[in-house]
């Protein structure tokens, strides 16, 4: 069955007062993790934001946690080159993965943090959820395609989410979502929604927060 892959749309008050208080308390930096044997303990849901270099990971984790700094952020592909974990309220780890294509560090280094991503995407027992970011204005490219791929043979759900769309005007935006959900049809791993955020202007800050709110 073809999926529209509607853009994701929160309406429902409890449902959005549920992202509002499990993102009101402070979210705490747990730990930097460079092989698999430094994972956390695997006792509560987690899940992560994968994405091309430079694609706003990191942005994104700030502006869904409120907090400016809490991932490092950088104009430079490849500044996250570990596996940084984030406790949210008690509940929850946020993820944020090393971002995969270009990067401006040693090829050694590239491979081994990649590798170390691939593992985990492939065997975390308790990622209930992998966001793969796609930046608005380009949309799916070989190493998000790649990823999908990964996911679906893992069989872990995730949902892209189009982030910068302050970037792009409305009809190259709705271009791209097309184009989008042309590709996610062929991943059975794929979520049926799309998020669009902005973490510089806020947009769909909310909307995440509570779809975040109700992974069990």
């Amino acid at each position: 069955m073809q999926l529209d892959f509607p853009v994701t749309e929160i309406e429902d008050p409890a449902q959005l007062e549920a992202g509002r208080r499990l993102f009101s308390r402070t979210a705490e930096f747990v730990t930097g993790a460079v092989a698999l044997q430094g994972l956390p303990p695997d006792d509560r849901v987690e899940v992560c934001f994968a994405g091309r270099s430079n694609v706003g990971k990191s942005s994104l984790i700030n502006a869904l946690t409120g907090q400016k700094s809490l991932a490092r952020t950088s104009n430079t592909p490849g500044r996250t080159q570990q596996l940084n974990f984030f406790d949210l309220n008690g509940q929850i780890n946020l993820v944020d993965l090393p971002g995969y294509g270009f990067a401006r560090a040693p090829l050694k280094s590239v491979k081994q943090w990649q590798q170390l991503q691939r593992d985990y995407l492939a065997g975390r027992p308790n990622l209930r959820r992998a966001f793969v970011l796609l930046d608005a204005r380009h949309g799916v490219k070989t190493p998000d395609e790649e990823i999908m791929q990964l996911l679906d043979r893992s069989a872990v759900t995730f949902q892209a989410v189009l982030t910068k769309t302050d970037k792009v005007k409305r009809p190259a935006l709705e271009t791209v979502l097309d184009r989008v959900r042309s590709g996610l049809g062929r991943h059975p791993a794929s979520f049926p929604e799309i998020a669009l955020t902005s973490a510089e202007k806020g947009d769909g800050i909310e909307a995440l927060r509570a779809v975040i709110a109700g992974i069990e």
